[in-house]
């Protein structure tokens, strides 16, 4: 009989989530919205995939990854600009990395799919996935390592004016 409570025990223990993790608080309504379904038909699937369902790429799939010309990163959804080449550094791990993002256009969550709190970011336009930041940046410039799907972004070279 003991083992069989303490089975349960265990069990319950495990199988129990807190509401905090399950749930996104306090929704944020973004300046961009579409529906689910227009979503899927401005986007191809990985770019759904990753910017809708908070999906990740592949890492070293993106060409985005080794794009080190001058330009601006915006978001494949709906180019808002998201980052500067000037801030984007090779971090090894596969996507392309920055030390900042331009200031106010991208929008920071709390997320828990692999157990522990990371910090998610967002478009701050149309909410759209773009990776997470971490605080293994390069410590000369910021200590902070925007890592992002490279399918989230699209880059615009920096003109000739």
């Amino acid at each position: 009989m003991k083992k069989i409570a303490l089975l349960l025990l265990v069990t319950f223990a495990f199988s129990c989530n807190g509401t905090a993790q399950g749930k996104k608080q306090d929704a944020k309504v973004y300046p961009v919205t579409k529906t689910d379904m227009e979503w899927k038909a401005t986007l191809s699937e990985k770019e759904y995939y990753v910017l809708r369902k908070a999906g990740t790429e592949r890492p070293f799939s993106s060409p985005l990854n080794k794009e080190d010309s001058p330009g601006t990163f915006v978001c494949a959804a709906c180019e808002t600009p998201l980052f500067e080449s000037a801030h984007k550094f090779d971090s090894g791990t596969g996507w392309p990395s920055f030390d900042r993002a331009i200031k106010g256009h991208v929008d920071y969550s709390v997320d828990y799919n692999l157990g522990s709190a990371r910090t998610e970011e967002h478009c701050a336009t149309c909410g759209g996935h773009l990776g997470h930041v971490f605080n293994d940046g390069p410590s000369e410039t910021t200590g902070k390592r925007h890592c992002i799907n490279g399918v989230a972004l699209n880059f615009i070279p920096k003109t000739d004016e």
